[in-house]
């Protein structure tokens, strides 16, 4: 691994706790009063040279139905914010191809397989792109075969692109324009 953006992910992961434990600890009490169910949601995806983990989410869910704070959590990316430990674990970057199930990564071609060369990441530039994927995916007839026509294969060239040319400056503009995309949801939906 890149030591430079390895530190760049440590430094991260260290000013985010830092700076967003009141969020944690908020979006935590959220979750719990509303249900009493558990905070957090593990689920298996695919990382680099193809090994699973787990990765971390708050939980949105309560069986099969978004709570209101989980949707809320999804609108906004909130949801993500545990995948901090994820980076910290080296299981993933800050910056990096989303980290997919193991179903849609067994579709990908010859080409489209170079992602799980690299760790996945939190964010990228595709994540920028379809900040609003939900969105764009409940407008369809078959929300699953539009994302696997479409989406995953314009995300899984954009991750390439970038990931081929990915700098530890490039990563910081990511992380900052992906701020910068949360923040303006956050304030949309709130």
């Amino acid at each position: 691994m890149n030591r430079a953006k390895r530190a760049f992910d440590l430094v991260g992961v260290v000013a985010g706790a830092c700076l967003l434990w009141p969020v944690f600890a908020a979006v935590a009490l959220l979750i719990v009063l509303e249900d009493g169910g558990p905070v957090f949601f593990r689920q298996e995806r695919i990382g680099r040279g193809g090994r699973p983990f787990h990765i971390w989410k708050f939980r949105t869910l309560a069986g099969d139905h978004a709570t209101a704070v989980g949707a809320w959590l999804r609108r906004t990316k909130l949801d993500e914010l545990p995948q901090l430990l994820n980076v910290l674990r080296g299981e993933m970057s800050l910056v990096g191809p989303r980290p997919e199930l193991a179903r849609y990564v067994a579709l990908y071609d010859q080409a489209q397989r170079r992602a799980l060369d690299v760790l996945p990441g939190i964010t990228d530039p595709a994540s920028l792109r379809f900040v609003a994927e939900g969105e764009l995916l409940a407008g369809a007839e078959d929300p699953e075969a539009a994302y696997l026509a479409t989406v995953l294969p314009e995300k899984l060239r954009l991750s390439l692109d970038y990931a081929a040319r990915a700098s530890v400056r490039s990563d910081l503009g990511v992380v900052l324009r992906t701020l910068a995309a949360v923040a303006g949801r956050a304030r949309r939906v709130t």
